[in-house]
């Protein structure tokens, strides 16, 4: 969360003084709904549906591109747990990929690893960086595959002009707190696909079909990711700052790399899939070593400094999903999609901790630096100094 403040007060208070907070019901369009037009205002997209977190968007995502038991999605191996997660909770079985150089899905890999039960991929932009999506999406049409975008640390960004989550068949949006925007916790779902934002209608809210909307597919029973108003409230002022808050982050990153790019340093800056289009919220750098990494970040911290890796990331590296790994999902063994036998044919034996050693490697010879939502020009100026000063000294 980087900025909040009386006008999310405000349209909160004017929510709860209206007694309206369930999203269905008014006499006239409440703030779940005005937000779903606002973001595809914002996002240029024809469909969006808010729900309650950016799994619970994936899962609907999921659903609405009719995946199941017997079906492989292939995920990277560098992500929030959840981009695994929400294909168990449809039934089907996640396949792991490497990440390249940017931290992003591999296009080789993500190739590589398709086999004859692979219906989706989920490319993550991780850490508002944007993945590779014009070698994502001729990988993914040439071989058949839908694209589910993982766009829950990077809302707002672009690739090559287009925003993030509306690229492929579908995306995902996330508005926890942790986000370049929050209502605290909440999600979206983006698609220029009717089918796939009506299954996603019926499965939010336990079929919906009770609730007057017009919709052509067949009705089934769903879950309930249902948004309420105040949390919508909330959103809708937030989307008014998005763009102000991630031309800022920008700013700051810019500032802290061009001062690294001017200095006659051995500093190397990790490469990105679109630089213009990438949050903003990092400043990346690659060593040839995981023991140069480390080294650099000690003496940096030394300065003032601090750096993190995203090796250090818990639930991010794939190593540390821990209950995926060991196949534990649900309380009960009926409901554990890797016991069923419509997925005993899918690449489950796969999953093992070192199925992905390249994205290891990758992510334990980068290094982060925060580029600073409230940062001066100066004070970036002499970060970057500091950074310089630390790859000379090393070198």
């Amino acid at each position: 969360m980087f900025t909040i403040g009386q006008e999310e007060i405000d349209a909160v208070a004017e929510v709860i003084n209206t007694r309206r907070l369930f999203r269905y019901g008014g006499e006239t369009e409440g703030r779940a709904a005005a937000c779903e037009r606002r973001i595809t205002e914002i996002f240029g997209c024809s469909e969006s549906l808010i729900v309650t977190s950016g799994t619970g968007a994936l899962i609907c995502g999921l659903v609405g591109l009719g995946i199941g038991p017997g079906d492989e999605v292939i995920v990277p191996a560098y992500t929030w747990l959840a981009s695994a997660g929400a294909v168990l909770s449809v039934g089907a079985i996640p396949v792991l990929a490497d990440v390249d150089e940017t931290l992003t899905l591999d296009p080789d890999d993500f190739e590589r690893r398709i086999g004859p039960r692979t219906k989706v991929v989920i490319p993550v932009h991780m850490a508002g960086r944007p993945a590779d999506m014009d070698r994502i999406l001729a990988v993914a049409k040439a071989r058949g595959v839908a694209v589910l975008e993982d766009s829950c640390q990077a809302v707002g960004g672009s690739y090559k002009g287009r925003r993030l989550a509306t690229i492929g068949d579908a995306g995902a949006l996330s508005f926890n707190v942790y986000k370049n925007i929050t209502c605290g916790e909440g999600g979206a779902l983006l698609t220029n696909n009717r089918q796939v934002f009506e299954r996603a209608l019926y499965h939010h809210d336990m079929g919906s079909s009770f609730r007057g909307h017009t919709l052509i597919e067949p009705e089934f029973l769903g879950n309930s990711y249902r948004m309420n108003e105040i949390q919508a409230a909330v959103l809708h002022v937030q989307l008014g700052r998005l763009d102000g808050i991630i031309a800022r982050l920008r700013e700051r990153r810019d500032w802290i790399r061009d001062a690294i790019q001017a200095a006659d340093t051995p500093l190397t800056l990790s490469p990105s899939a679109d630089i213009e289009g990438d949050c903003g919220l990092h400043v990346s750098f690659l060593f040839g070593t995981a023991d140069t990494r480390i080294r650099f970040s000690e003496r940096a911290a030394e300065l003032g400094c601090t750096l993190s890796s995203p090796i250090d990331s818990g639930k991010h590296v794939y190593t540390n999903w821990t209950t995926l790994l060991e196949r534990k999902v649900g309380v009960h063994p009926k409901i554990n999609p890797f016991l069923w036998a419509e997925n005993r044919n899918c690449r489950i034996s796969e999953l093992t901790p070192d199925c992905c050693p390249r994205t290891l490697d990758l992510l334990a010879r980068t290094a982060t630096v925060d580029s600073g939502f409230n940062r001066t020009r100066e004070e970036c100026e002499t970060l970057a100094a500091t950074l310089c000063r630390v790859a000379k000294e090393l070198d």
